[in-house]
Parts: C-alpha cells; sequence; structure tokens
C-alpha cells in the first residue's frame, strides 16, 4: 500500500510539472519581450552560383536611369556569377526580367509580348508602393512568376528599412543616442497632403492639443537630404504616418526619418503587430494605441516631460542600428542571384490582383 502511495504521489508531482511547463513554454516568447526580425536582403551569406545567372531590367523606374557597366553586382556588392544589364538585345538570354509597375499600369511600358519568351525565363513584377497606388493588376494575371516588393511574403523582399544587429562602445547608455537641445514636441516632413487620407485627418485633431512643426512641399517648407535628420533631431516625436495602411507597408518615414532622425516615432499605418514584427514594441507609440487622438497628444506631453520614460524608447540602440538597400534600383536586382535556391519552382501568378490586395 505505501508502495501504491509513493507511486501516486510522484505522478501527480510529474503531472504537475509538466502543466507548469507546458504554460511557460506557450507564455515564452511574451516573456522575451523581443522582437522576430524579419530576414533583410544583406544577413544571409552569399551563396556561388555554379553558373552565371543574367537579370535584365527591362525598363528604369520612374526614369531613374542608373549606371551599371562593368560587374555590377560583384564590384559592389560582392556578388559573383551575376549579370546585371539593362540591355534589351539581351532578352532571349535573360534568365530574370523585371518589370516596374508604375510605368505598365500608366502605359509608359508594355510587356514585350512580341517577342518570343524562352521556356525558362522569369518576369518579376516590381513594386514599391502600396496596392492603393498601384492600379489595377488584373491584366498581368498569368504573366508574371515572382513579386519583388517591401511585402515580407514577397519572392524578393526589399524592405524600406531593416533593423541590423549593432555593437555599441564599453560604457555607452542610452543617453548617449538621444540628440541634445529638444525645442519641438512633434514634427511632421509631408508632400502628399490630401483630405481623405487618414493621416491628414489624425493631424488636423493633433495640432489642436501639441504644437507640429511641419515641412515638406505640402506647406511649401521643403528639408534638403542635408537638413532633413538636423532637424527631425530636435523633435521629442516624429510623425510617421503613411499614406495608406497595407500590410508591411512601413517606408523611409519610419527607418530614416524618425528612427536615424533620433526622434520616437507616433506610427500611423499598418497594425501594431505588424510594426512589431520589424522593430521592438517599445521603440515606438502607435496612433491604434490610443481611444482618441486627443488622448494621444496628452501622452506625448507626458512622456516629453519625464526623462526616464523618453529614454526607454532608445533602448534599441544598444543593440542596433538601421540598415537600408544601399540602391534600391541595383542592389535588390543583383540579390535575385542569392536566392536562387529557395524560389518556389515553376509559379505564376495566376491572380496578382488578389495577392496585392490580400
Amino acid at each position: 500500500m505505501a508502495d501504491l502511495c509513493s507511486f501516486r504521489w510522484i505522478l501527480a508531482v510529474l503531472l504537475v510539472s509538466l502543466t507548469l511547463l507546458g504554460s511557460l513554454l506557450v507564455q515564452w516568447p511574451s516573456l522575451l519581450n523581443t522582437f522576430q526580425r524579419p530576414t533583410t536582403p544583406t544577413q544571409s551569406s552569399i551563396p556561388v552560383n555554379v553558373t552565371t545567372t543574367t537579370v535584365l531590367v527591362w525598363y528604369w523606374a520612374f526614369g531613374f536611369k542608373e549606371n551599371i557597366r562593368g560587374n555590377v553586382c560583384k564590384d559592389r556588392f560582392g556578388i559573383p556569377n551575376c549579370i546585371l544589364s539593362d540591355d534589351r538585345s539581351l532578352f532571349s538570354q535573360a534568365d530574370f526580367i523585371i518589370f516596374h509597375n508604375r510605368e505598365l499600369i500608366n502605359g509608359q511600358q508594355r510587356l514585350p509580348f512580341h517577342l518570343p519568351r524562352p521556356h525558362k525565363q522569369r518576369w518579376v513584377w516590381f513594386s514599391m508602393e502600396s496596392p492603393a497606388n498601384n492600379g489595377n493588376l488584373r491584366p498581368f494575371a498569368g504573366q508574371f512568376n515572382y513579386t519583388m516588393s517591401y511585402r515580407r511574403d514577397a519572392d524578393f523582399f526589399t524592405p524600406y528599412g531593416w533593423l541590423a544587429p549593432h555593437s555599441v562602445g564599453p560604457g555607452m547608455s542610452v543617453e548617449d543616442f538621444i540628440p541634445k537641445d529638444k525645442s519641438h514636441l512633434a514634427c511632421w516632413i509631408v508632400s502628399n497632403y490630401a483630405a481623405h487620407h487618414r493621416r491628414t485627418r489624425v493631424y488636423n485633431r493633433l495640432k489642436q492639443v501639441i504644437q507640429v512643426e511641419v515641412y515638406g512641399g505640402a506647406v511649401n517648407r521643403r528639408l534638403d537630404s542635408e537638413h532633413l535628420l538636423p532637424t527631425v533631431s530636435h523633435c521629442y516625436f516624429y510623425l510617421a504616418f503613411e499614406n495608406s495602411e497595407f500590410q508591411d507597408y512601413i517606408t523611409e518615414k519610419l527607418w530614416k526619418n524618425a528612427l536615424e532622425g533620433g526622434a520616437v516615432p507616433v506610427v500611423l499605418g499598418p497594425s501594431r503587430r505588424n510594426y512589431e514584427a520589424m522593430i521592438p514594441k517599445d521603440s515606438f507609440i502607435h496612433v491604434d494605441d490610443f481611444s482618441s487622438v486627443e488622448e494621444l497628444g496628452q501622452f506625448l506631453k507626458q512622456v516629453a516631460e519625464d526623462r526616464e520614460r523618453y529614454a526607454s524608447y532608445f533602448k534599441w540602440k544598444l543593440n542596433y542600428t538601421v540598415a537600408h538597400t544601399s540602391n534600391w534600383l541595383v542592389e535588390p536586382q543583383c540579390r535575385i542571384c542569392t536566392t536562387l535556391t529557395t524560389l518556389q519552382k515553376p509559379k505564376v501568378y495566376t491572380d496578382l490582383q488578389s495577392w496585392e490586395w490580400k
């Protein structure tokens, strides 16, 4: 009888332990209080291609023609056996052809249906704009094999920015990364000012609660590249408001203007969860965290007056730095050659419109 009681006691302890362990495993991600940094184009080691891959840019986005003479992929980015060209006479030899969406939807360019397309040639649809600005993609059904976009689920992920691991010097603290001489509570740089944008409505209400310094073409107060970041550094908060709200559409407004500029970003765009997939959850303030714009304004004033609380939004700088694609017209195109082994083959987007809007 004693042995049976002992066995029952041991079994009970074991069951309780397993229950506690299961609960801990469920809660573990939240306990870590970290974000899962998405894989970026420059984080993986560059595989050596056995054969040469030819990537053809059919036309340059927005007319920004780049000088890509010589072995640009190897010379600039260390990617071997990768030829990047804009010479259309190479059509029949090209493994990949990149088409920028804007010129297709406005009729400036057309897909080369008049040329016999090689069986193994892959066409890439390229856009860094949100679905609201990409037009009707239904005519392109069944034409493209791959996508190149800021979307994390694109075949060729091309983010506007990302956080790269970074080690700081010994003895440095968060305070060392906060620009001094903060003179404005909030600032906003805007060129596309439209009444129907949600960001415009939020700004119009927010400026009734706090002072917002506004710059950009919309108010005829432009900032050149030399003065942009120094100007933002004088602001406690930067309104990183996107012109449209779609999955993963997080642009330079966050990466360059706010995070690099040394201001805490107040974001309006996709969901908080979407932002947290890209940056730590305690590094930004989301408009949707508040029941009203007035509540948001009062919160910003409180944080600015609390030095310790304000500094907490810069903790990420102890472990990361902001990184960008060096040239979005050239580098992502070259990096196609580094991802060949991970591409799904064969693949065709039979409904590009649905993928874009999902």
